[in-house]
């Protein structure tokens, strides 16, 4: 009886143990990067019980017992059953489509693509990195469609040319929004587009991501279309690039070494249009027979080389010996010219070098649940692919999160980078109004150089270049410039959730950046002797760097350097920071109703300062003392120029932003966005100043729909697109209000001399945002169980406020003003295609195609333009034609003397008679239109293999559609300095040729 008694009670017990209801708690969270799951369904299998997970991806419910199943569903994702615990749970669920298993950031949320409907693109870091490629951003040429990339100079620190989607301002850069960790990142100074290529010293501090290590990236996000950049409003009319770094996970700790070795082949003649040294003397001995390069003409030049130096061997009597360096005999003349014929020098192989660059970076993550850090460090060095060029960079990244509680974060994210460089010295380069030609004083880049510098020229001998002696190996070691780039940035983000559902954030961040340039042109230095060259009364007159004081009309022209070198620096400093407050709310509504809002404000600041200066008669072998002519001030004085100059800007804005999302059942997803900002750059009246942007946008998730399963496996999935929308981007200019500027007045004569202001530029109040209209259409769609993916998006565009030149009466004494009177409309379609052709356990295969066109057309653009502008080779904005066109003046073969003739602007057939100058629409018509210097096919096509760890990446990148102004090898005069091309194999030397 006890026994029985005892068994009842056992019973009972387990009873109510098994139908005892238990509290349930957990996290939802993705298999393919650990992230949490916002708005997934938990629900007690059979029964009326479910709750939607939180911003965290986590949940809480009541079970009725132990042995209640849970049943965990989520747009996309694999419907998981797991039975209850006691304990928190981690519910991991995996994708059913592999091409909508991602979430894009747009640096201020993240969205499951499931539901967002704009046109954007996720790289991943590591597979797009290429290995030697210190720069990120020249990572993304070919990864993206609608993503051009133009790698306009090998040398670090140059910023690539990249366009989204085409060019979206006329007179603007066009250049794309950087957005890192959250922040947009600012430039330590304004490049153009057109300065990228230039070549002159500012491009070696014109990419605002230089200083960040390639392996602290973990992805970008490019977005394209208004739907996907609305967020940033009047900053986004070009595209977005979001930048996430790599930070700790909690449960993983590991430690990272990644070394990279890269060695970089030296340019060869085998693949230019360059004339070896035989033929280049042909050319040479034919000018001296028609009497171009005798003594006469060559003693007093300002530039000589191989006949140049024979004449001055000749003159240069040795009293030791009592000879001269080369007699003057038709024997030792023939065995000069026949060494230089036969001498061939590759100028590639001496200035350039196999030098290894290398790279280390060492990373630790790890984390726990109440926090996770990600920290790193890397150096990276350069000895220069080039003589007098190297680079040093340094790099330290810190990314922590703190859980603080459950309900409040703070993540906190800090990066240093420090820069020594070192590059050959340089000055602007200038465009010739008369020629056309563009052109720099005193060129010694290694690679230009090499292109257009004889081969017949002793390496080891010294020419004339400007009037004074010249050897390139010489002068890189006594004319360069040193660059010194630190960049600190600093951001906390305060997270604080005051109930489920709802999220608070604050976000601040700081970044200070600093540039010391030096250039350093030595006593020795061609570019100093020039200013001291004066060994003939001849060369004394025609010398433009000597000076002739206007006080005295009796001088002779004279040195303002005759000790010493020249030493220059420019400093440069930039402050900017960003404040942006914002509350999230994500909810699920009877299972099927989707909801996401996001709204907030931020403020921005950003303080440029920059310094000039420039000291003369720096005497670098003399204990570096300087000393100094005053007539080089004086000269400045009556010419008005700086020998230091001093500049500050400041730019505020503030924005007010909401974005809300609705999704049914996941299937169709409707997206708003509303940005109203203002910036003190622009005109004074409130609809100038401030700019309400916006976006519509829906998708259709056509896969979700019940009859879209009979199509399982064969096609996967299918996604439709649509957005309209308003951005756009601060113009170019800053003339809202009226800019006056201090000068000192010309005056004849240096002791007479005042300061003055002027009015530079005009107010125009009315100065405002150039503004985009948008519509973009697009697909995704996968077949075959995600192992063929193709993504398809067309758009129109319709840009309008652009900037653009006025010309008007001359009221107010301006001629030519810039305001928003032009517009222009582009569209475009693009293209990816991906299959994975062969997936083992060892081995797989996949291949990537991208093709995207783009096409642009100024519609509007009553402006004055000269002939100059439109033949330059960088391209000119002209009605009816592409943003970038380029024109050029009809050739019209050569006369009975070879020289090449053209038809001019009267309509005559001329030699000489072109000028540049030229801006009178009836005749400039003459000209003829030859294409775009921008490319309107761009894309990529690789292959990807992988056995095991061993990967092999094929990738090729293209583009066409363009034009380019070739080299201007042909003048009106030749010396025997320079090379020319092949083509002059077969040039004109008698008439019928």
């Amino acid at each position: 009886m006890e026994k029985r008694l005892l068994l009842l009670l056992l019973g009972l017990c387990v009873s109510i143990g098994i139908f005892a209801e238990i509290r349930v708690t957990g996290v939802v969270l993705s298999a393919g990067d650990d992230e949490p799951l916002i708005g997934a369904t938990v629900a007690v299998k059979g029964q009326n019980i479910a709750v939607a997970t939180d911003l965290d991806g986590k949940f809480a419910l009541t079970a009725p017992s132990a042995n209640s199943q849970l049943e965990v569903k989520y747009v996309g994702m694999k419907t998981v059953v797991v039975k209850v615990q006691s304990a928190p749970m981690r519910i991991v669920m995996e994708s059913s489509s592999t091409e909508l298993d991602e979430v894009v950031v747009t640096g201020m949320q993240k969205m499951d693509k499931r539901l967002f409907t704009g046109a954007a693109t996720k790289v991943d870091a590591q597979s797009a990195r290429i290995g030697g490629m210190a720069d990120i951003s020249r990572s993304l040429e070919g990864r993206a469609a609608g993503v051009s990339v133009q790698n306009v100079s090998g040398t670090f620190g140059t910023a690539p040319k990249i366009r989204v989607r085409g060019a979206t301002s006329i007179y603007g850069s066009s250049k794309p929004l950087w957005v890192v960790d959250g922040v947009i990142m600012e430039d330590v100074m304004e490049v153009s587009a057109d300065e990228l290529s230039s070549g002159n010293a500012e491009t070696l501090i014109s990419s605002a991501i230089a200083g960040l290590n390639a392996d602290d990236i973990e992805s970008f996000d490019i977005l394209k279309d208004g739907s996907a950049t609305s967020i940033y409003g009047a900053r986004a009319m070009a595209g977005v690039i979001v930048v996430t770094t790599k930070r700790g996970r909690a449960g993983h700790s590991s430690i990272s070494y990644t070394g990279e070795y890269s060695l970089r082949l030296k340019p060869s003649y085998r693949d230019f249009n360059i004339m070896n040294s035989q033929d280049q003397m042909s050319v040479y001995q034919e000018l001296a027979n028609k009497g171009y390069l005798n003594y006469a003409e060559i003693a007093n030049a300002a530039s000589s080389g191989v006949y140049g130096k024979m004449y001055q061997m000749m003159s240069e009597y040795d009293p030791v010996t009592g000879q001269f360096a080369l007699p003057n005999t038709p024997e030792a003349r023939a065995n000069y010219l026949r060494a230089a014929e036969y001498r061939n020098t590759d100028w590639f192989d001496i200035l350039f070098s196999n030098a290894v660059m290398h790279n280390h970076s060492v990373s630790i993550s790890t984390g726990t649940e109440k926090a996770q850090t990600y920290v790193s460090a890397s150096a990276m060095f350069d000895p220069g692919w080039y003589k007098s060029s190297n680079v040093q960079r340094y790099t330290a990244n810190l990314n922590s999160t703190y859980n603080i509680s459950d309900k409040v974060s703070f993540n906190l994210i800090s990066n240093a980078s420090f820069r020594n460089q070192k590059a050959p010295g340089t000055l602007g380069s200038e465009v010739d109004m008369v020629s056309g030609e563009v052109k720099r004083d005193f060129d010694i880049n290694p690679y230009s150089y090499s292109m257009n510098t004889s081969r017949t020229l002793d390496p080891n001998a010294f020419y004339t270049r400007m009037y004074a002696p010249f050897n390139i190996l010489h002068e890189l070691d006594n004319n360069y410039i040193e660059l010194g780039v630190n960049d600190f940035r600093l951001t906390g983000v305060l997270t604080y959730k005051p109930i489920r559902k709802v999220e608070l954030s604050l976000l601040a961040g700081v970044q200070k950046t600093t540039t010391q340039q030096e250039h350093f042109i030595k006593d020795d230095s061609n570019q100093a002797l020039a200013y001291r060259a004066m060994p003939t009364s001849t060369i004394r007159d025609k010398n433009p760097l000597l000076y002739k004081d206007p006080d005295n009309p009796y001088a002779f022209p004279i040195s303002i350097l005759p000790n010493g070198g020249i030493y220059e620096r420019t400093d440069r400093d930039m402050f900017k920071w960003d404040m942006r407050a914002a509350a999230k709310y994500n909810d699920v509504f009877a299972e099927n109703h989707i909801v996401n809002l996001y709204a907030g404000m931020e403020t921005n600041s950003v303080d440029r300062h920059s310094t000039w200066f420039r000291g003369w008669g720096m005497q670098y072998s003399m204990g570096e003392v300087a000393n100094y002519a005053y007539q080089a001030f004086k000269r400045g004085l009556e010419e008005n120029t700086n020998y230091y100059t001093l500049e500050n800007t400041r730019q505020r804005s503030v924005a007010f932003f909401g974005n809300a999302t609705y999704s049914y059942k996941g299937r169709y997803n409707i997206n708003g966005t509303l940005r109203y900002e203002g910036t003190n750059s622009l005109g004074k009246s409130r609809s100038s100043r401030w700019l309400p942007t916006w976006n519509v946008s829906g998708s259709w998730n056509m896969h979700n729909e019940s009859w879209f399963e009979q199509f399982n496996p064969t096609w996967t999935h299918m996604t439709l697109r649509a957005s309209y929308s308003l951005t756009g981007d601060r113009p170019s200019v800053s003339n809202a209000y009226s800019i006056i500027r201090a000068a000192n007045a010309w005056r004849p004569f240096a002791g007479v001399n005042e300061s003055m202001l002027y009015l530079y530029d005009l107010a125009n109040q009315s100065l405002t945002y150039e503004k985009k209209h948008e519509i973009n259409l697009g697909l995704s769609t996968g077949f075959i169980d995600n192992r063929i993916n193709v993504e398809f998006d067309w758009y129109k565009r319709n840009n309008f406020d652009l900037i653009g030149v006025a010309t008007s009466q001359g009221i107010g004494g301006q001629v030519s003003k810039l305001g928003n009177i032009a517009s222009m409309e582009s569209h475009g379609v693009e293209l990816s295609l991906t299959t994975r052709n062969i997936v083992t356990r060892d081995f797989s295969w996949t291949t990537n195609f991208i093709y995207s066109y783009s096409k642009n057309k100024v519609t509007d653009l009553k402006t004055t333009k000269r002939m100059m502008d439109l033949v330059a080779g960088n391209g000119f904005a002209q009605e009816g034609y592409p943003v970038r066109s380029l024109f050029s003046i009809p050739f019209k073969g050569l006369n009975e003397e070879g020289i090449p003739m053209f038809l001019d602007q009267d309509g005559n057939i001329s030699t000489t008679g072109i000028y540049f100058q030229t801006s009178d629409p009836e005749k400039l018509k003459f000209l003829k239109y030859s294409g775009s210097v921008d490319p309107t096919d761009v894309g990529s096509f690789g292959n990807i293999f992988r056995y095991k760890g061993i990967t092999l990446n094929i990738y090729i990148t293209y583009s066409f559609g363009n034009v380019i102004r070739l080299d201007p090898v042909f003048k009106n005069e030749y010396d025997d300095l320079t090379s020319t091309p092949k083509e002059f194999n077969n040039r004109w030397m008698h008439a019928g040729d």
